[in-house]
């Protein structure tokens, strides 16, 4: 068997990612925490409650752990319900507690970066009518221009929106995010207001800081035609249109297009310094002319591919080609800024790790800039609709006690991260089932 290292590229970032709501704990006047009260919203009626309390400062040990693993980054947000939890008031100790963690970072020689909205608004600004209101342009970028000028001396990398794509469809089209709407219009008009959104943010943040790169980080999902008939090519290419383009296009271009409108946005055009990538999987899709309100489709994962815990993620790692080669169209850097797999017991994830990052490594090696990868999660956390049923942390936590739970994964990661590169031993020895693979 052939032996050797797949070496990344020099000063790759390698790290985790984290999102406040889903960490802190705590936090009582957010768009989340008023939905985690209403009935049925949340599997098994979880709330999120103390989270993995970074609040009370359980942050040092989880960088702690991070920093002895060998990761050179972490990639997490800050809350703007806390920074300005009235409109006519901004929390000054709020954004002290952000400044000593990434004060925190910088002590452990780890490169921060910062998202300033990862699905959750104060709840004042979910009263004045949200994402569906034009005025939450304005409002966001107040906030972005206050976070940012406590923050910068200790931050350069910038993500504006996570998701926004999964953020519009999830709340207004499948309607388990907050406000819990089925509307395509509705959601098109919001992932509008996201767009603009950003780019005024962009801009606020350049002009504040001349250094900083700023993006948005995207959720690329392939919609892949499960036959060549014309039907199957016509939805996938309409899925991936209005799901995967709309919005970094618009970030390139100034031109807004999805199904009901075409725009002509001219103040969002380049207004991205790197391509934030998120990716976990991917769907075969078929036409359907019996789901009307799907697209007219119908998606499932490819046949034989190994599946998550949760039955949510299929192991599908050639997706990470596809998803790097799909955002170099833009233009810009890249960064893979989530991705990961549900798996408590971790034994899948050992094998998605190195089959994925492989698959990275590949397509780096055919000159895509890629800059970094961070792995989604540090820790086990609170996800959303989902609650606590799933698991996609290098640690696991025991939410009685706090306690983290070291998984082999966590270790895993720590070699690759030392390594710079996935050697043939450290997949022997943590996922033997993909060694013939990356090293036939």
């Amino acid at each position: 068997m052939p032996r050797g290292t797949y070496f990344f590229t020099k000063d790759f970032l390698w790290g985790t990612a984290t999102s406040a709501h889903q960490v802190e704990g705590r936090n009582e006047n957010n768009t989340w925490y008023a939905w985690e009260q209403e009935d049925g919203r949340i599997l098994e009626g979880h709330q999120s409650g103390l989270a993995c309390d970074w609040w009370s400062g359980r942050w040092r040990e989880d960088f702690d752990r991070a920093q002895a693993g060998s990761q050179n980054a972490h990639r997490l947000s800050i809350e703007w319900s806390r920074i300005q939890p009235a409109p006519d008031r901004w929390d000054e100790d709020a954004l002290d507690r952000y400044r000593e963690m990434l004060v925190g970072l910088r002590d452990r020689k780890m490169t921060p970066m910062v998202t300033l909205h990862h699905f959750s608004e104060p709840f004042w600004v979910a009263e004045m009518g949200g994402w569906e209101n034009e005025a939450i342009i304005e409002l966001f970028a107040a906030y972005v221009r206050k976070a940012v000028e406590a923050l910068m001396p200790y931050c350069q990398l910038w993500v504006t929106i996570n998701e926004p794509n999964v953020f519009a469809f999830s709340a207004f089209v499948d309607g388990v995010f907050p406000p819990g709407k089925k509307d395509l219009k509705q959601a098109e008009l919001v992932l509008q207001h996201l767009v603009r959104t950003h780019a005024r943010a962009y801009h606020v943040i350049h002009e504040l800081q001349e250094s900083a790169r700023v993006g948005a980080a995207v959720n690329y999902r392939g919609f892949i035609p499960a036959t060549w008939l014309p039907g199957d090519r016509i939805v996938a290419k309409v899925f991936s249109k209005i799901f995967n383009d709309a919005f970094p296009h618009a970030l390139q271009t100034g031109v807004f297009d999805v199904i009901h409108k075409k725009q002509s946005l001219p103040e969002t055009a380049d207004t991205q310094d790197f391509l934030g990538l998120n990716y976990y999987t991917c769907d075969k899709i078929r036409f359907s002319p019996f789901a009307p309100g799907r697209f007219f489709s119908r998606q499932f994962f490819p046949k034989g591919a190994l599946l998550s815990e949760s039955g949510t993620i299929a192991h599908v790692p050639g997706g990470m080609v596809d998803a790097v080669k799909w955002g170099h169209q833009f233009g810009v850097p890249m960064i893979i800024t989530e991705n990961g797999v549900d798996d408590g017991e971790d034994d899948l994830r050992p094998q998605y790790l190195v089959e994925h990052l492989h698959a990275l490594w590949r397509v780096i090696n055919n000159n895509y800039p890629v800059e970094g990868y961070f792995h989604w999660t540090l820790v086990d956390n609170f996800e959303w609709e989902r609650g606590w049923t799933q698991h996609f942390g290098l640690w696991g936590l025991d939410r009685e006690t706090q306690a983290r739970v070291r998984r082999p994964s966590a270790d895993l990661f720590a070699e690759i991260c030392r390594t710079n590169g996935i050697s043939s031993e450290v997949v022997e020895k943590y996922a033997p089932d993909a060694l013939s693979k990356l090293f036939p």
